[in-house]
């Protein structure tokens, strides 16, 4: 599925978004930083073996993932989530550690949305999310 394909259509009150990292301190700060955008509904897991579970189960509009977690790293569920058809159009955020210039060129090859490499700055992670909304919101200032 092409790229332009996977946007968020409804607006950010009623987007479902699924926070995949094995670490509770990132959970809750990209919790927080997409709060401010508007969104409301937020599933959590802590690895992508237990992502893959709740995307079977739930709507899923939206996932950010860390890369590195046990179980199945986010790479994994990249590639799982994009080579099945159901999920195949939620678009995808790899929000990571890894700047490396090849690993960033396998997840865009991969299927990734978007990549923002931690430390990052809210501000950042809010503008990359409002590009994958149809309708734009306005962003918080922080």
């Amino acid at each position: 599925m092409s790229k332009d394909k996977r946007k968020i259509a409804q607006p950010p009150e009623k987007t479902v978004v699924l926070i995949v990292d094995d670490m509770q301190a990132m959970r809750m700060l990209t919790r927080t930083t997409l709060k401010e955008m508007g969104f409301k509904t937020f599933v959590e897991s802590p690895n992508g073996e237990e992502a893959l579970k709740r995307l079977k189960l739930m709507n899923i509009n939206l996932i950010v993932c860390d890369w590195d977690m046990p179980s199945m790293n986010g790479m994994e569920l990249l590639r799982k989530i994009r080579s099945d058809e159901r999920l195949s159009t939620i678009p995808f955020v790899m929000l990571t550690a890894h700047a490396e210039a090849d690993l960033i060129h396998e997840s865009i090859t991969a299927g990734v949305d978007s990549y923002i490499v931690k430390p990052y700055q809210p501000r950042a992670l809010c503008q990359k999310i409002n590009s994958l909304l149809l309708n734009p919101v306005d962003l918080p200032s922080f």
